[in-house]
């Protein structure tokens, strides 16, 4: 059978001016990352990512890390979704007063929220990727990863939680409920292992972060 390594980007600069590059603790979580793929002698067929700048940082950080020379294609259907349309999309919350800094925890309720409404589908002109295409897209770019594998290789995708936990609650049958609650513990250079084989395409593990020292777990 095939197996595909699902890696979650390393730490991206959230609350700064460019979120998509990473941060010191991003770039310190990828080199972890190639060390353990090194350790555990992972040897990729492939290696993927999505078209972000952070996804590409992680990549070849990792590769440096584990030794790899592997060629790296880009896929962009591996992408995040549009994180700042869905919050300028939904609006700040009642109540939250324009240059004052929120608490995590207030930002944490803004973006549940404003995931939750574009998930949901009843606003779907609004945005220029609904939900729904959005997991099609995601659908599309792991047919295309598993149809290139044989039997005995592995392909390495480098790529952001969303499209990981769409891939879990898809394959697991859990709909846009199970993504809504993976997607937020979705651990920054975390593993999801998939293989594909004669019972299809299934998952094995999720969201594995064991190789990271505690300092390191981010979530984003």
């Amino acid at each position: 059978m095939g197996v595909i390594q699902l890696v979650r980007h390393g730490q991206a600069s959230w609350g700064a001016a460019d979120y998509d590059q990473l941060s010191s603790t991003g770039g310190e979580q990828s080199r972890v990352v190639g060390t353990t793929f090194a350790t555990r002698r992972v040897s990729p067929t492939r290696v993927v990512t999505g078209s972000m700048r952070r996804h590409d940082q992680t990549a070849r950080l990792a590769l440096e890390a584990a030794g790899w020379t592997a060629d790296v294609e880009v896929d962009d259907g591996w992408d995040e979704f549009d994180h700042v349309q869905m919050l300028e999309v939904h609006g700040p919350p009642e109540g939250s007063e324009p240059g004052v800094q929120m608490s995590r925890q207030e930002f944490n309720a803004w973006f549940d929220a404003a995931k939750e409404r574009w998930a949901a589908g009843d606003h779907d002109d609004e945005y220029d990727e609904p939900f729904h295409v959005f997991t099609a897209r995601v659908d599309a770019a792991l047919r295309r990863t598993a149809s290139g594998l044989g039997s005995g290789d592995t392909a390495v995708v480098f790529t952001s939680g969303g499209p990981i936990s769409w891939v879990a609650a898809g394959l697991l049958g859990g709909g846009v409920d199970m993504w809504s609650r993976v997607t937020p513990v979705t651990v920054n250079a975390s593993f999801t292992k998939v293989v594909v084989g004669g019972r299809g395409t299934t998952l094995v593990s999720l969201n594995e972060h064991g190789h990271l020292e505690p300092d390191l777990v981010t979530y984003r």
